[in-house]
């Protein structure tokens, strides 16, 4: 394999080249695209899938697996004519054969190239941390969420139904005086201010109480999900049977007992206080690299292929249908749930993908630029925590990710540790 030549075309990181394949591979592809057609092929005087290559040739044509032999050679001389460049294709737009024979043959492919950039101003980078102090406020907000966690509801029969309350209730919906379907239930448990209904279905409800049958009129939004009734006025008959409040638990010894290991008031708030400075120190710590990565991603300057983003969002949405394969659940019954297609969930992906790319070639620009490098215990320390988290053998994880890839990922961790140990953090 060879490149004949190299054109640089007007649009940014963007490539014309002409590559050549010798004679041997060739042979040995076309050889190769034989022994796998012949078995289909029929010659008179001989049994299927016996014939000789030369007999097909001279009835169809010494042309006749030239094109599945280019179509097997493309991808290995197209990477190693990119690599002897040192470019890295994330697209082909095109290819050509150009000629071919018992000397091999000729092709012309365009290919968009990963760019290689060039960044400034990625040290002293201002980074303001978030507050990790445990206030008293926040303790009682944990104890807050503890005893709701811990509350029942009480019926409540002296009172009107009220913001908050859950209310037992039969429904039923009409739109120009006709019940439509889904508008009707019996026995319905509500919660008062959830936001689970339709704007103003639940805010008609407060301060009616037990017993009462009334209607209450609501407007469907215009986005709603059943085409007949978006935009619809619609009336909804009611029958209140029940209004339930939630009662919360006393906070005292008793109350700490029934929810934790310990005795009294005074060491939960204490053991609250380490599990929320745990927690502060963390999202301090995640808001802070995050921070870095929305400063680094608005250094990347230079001009990058779309080709880079989609690619990165068809690998989101490849990562979305394993995930959802795991879960029991295929990506066919998972859109038509959600009343959506592939590209939609794919422009979803969108911005993620650009800010993703974005941020791994300026950190691979921040390696190149500080000369970071990956030694073998690096990735050896790598691969056996890789082994220990996915309880696979060492060897087993290095066969399936490559030390190449591997080494490319741990240069843009150190890159981004360096950028970290270098800002200014207040």
């Amino acid at each position: 394999m060879a490149l004949k030549e190299i054109v640089k075309k007007d649009a940014a990181n963007a490539y014309e080249l002409v590559v050549t394949v010798d004679g041997e591979v060739f042979e040995k592809a076309i050889n190769k695209v034989y022994k796998k057609q012949v078995k289909s092929i029929n010659i008179p005087g001989f049994r299927k899938g016996k014939a000789p290559r030369h007999i097909i040739e001279r009835m169809y044509g010494k042309e006749v697996f030239y094109d599945d032999a280019m179509q097997d050679c493309y991808p290995d001389a197209l990477y190693e004519a990119a690599k002897e460049q040192g470019l890295e294709i994330v697209a082909v737009e095109s290819l050509e054969a150009l000629e071919a024979g018992k000397e091999g043959f000729t092709f012309k492919t365009s290919i968009v190239v990963k760019p290689s950039l060039t960044v400034e101003g990625y040290k002293g980078l201002e980074i303001e941390k978030k507050s990790t102090e445990v206030t008293d406020e926040l303790v009682d907000e944990e104890i807050e969420k503890v005893r709701d966690r811990n509350s029942r509801l009480v019926t409540v029969e002296d009172r009107a139904a009220e913001n908050g309350d859950t209310v037992v209730i039969d429904f039923e919906g009409f739109v120009d005086g006709e019940a439509f379907e889904g508008g009707k239930s019996e026995h319905y448990n509500l919660s008062l201010g959830s936001g689970n209904f339709i704007p103003g279905f639940e805010e008609q409800i407060v301060g009616h109480s037990t017993g009462e049958e009334f209607s209450i009129f609501v407007n469907f939004p215009e986005d709603y999900q059943a085409e007949n009734l978006k935009g619809r006025e619609a009336e909804f008959k009611i029958n209140l049977h029940e209004i339930k409040t939630k009662e919360l638990p006393e906070v005292d010894d008793e109350f700490v007992k029934d929810v934790s290991d310990k005795e009294t008031l005074d060491e939960y708030k204490a053991e609250l206080r380490e599990e929320i400075a745990k927690r502060l120190a963390d999202e301090a710590e995640k808001d802070v690299d995050n921070q870095i990565s929305e400063k680094l991603i608005a250094l990347a300057q230079e001009e990058i292929p779309e080709a880079m983003f989609d690619n990165q969002a068809n690998d989101m949405v490849r990562d979305f249908e394993m995930r959802l394969r795991s879960q029991g659940m295929d990506m066919k019954t998972y859109m038509q749930y959600m009343g959506m297609d592939v590209a939609a969930l794919k422009d979803m992906y969108r911005d993620e993908a650009e800010k993703r790319v974005k941020l791994r070639l300026v950190l691979e620009a921040v390696a190149r630029q500080e000369g970071i490098e990956v030694t073998e215990a690096d990735l050896d320390e790598e691969y056996t925590k890789m082994a220990e988290a996915y309880k696979m053998e060492v060897e087993k994880v290095k066969a399936a990710v490559p030390a190449e890839s591997l080494t490319e990922d741990l240069k843009v961790q150190k890159a981004l540790d360096f950028v970290k140990n270098n800002a200014v953090i207040k």
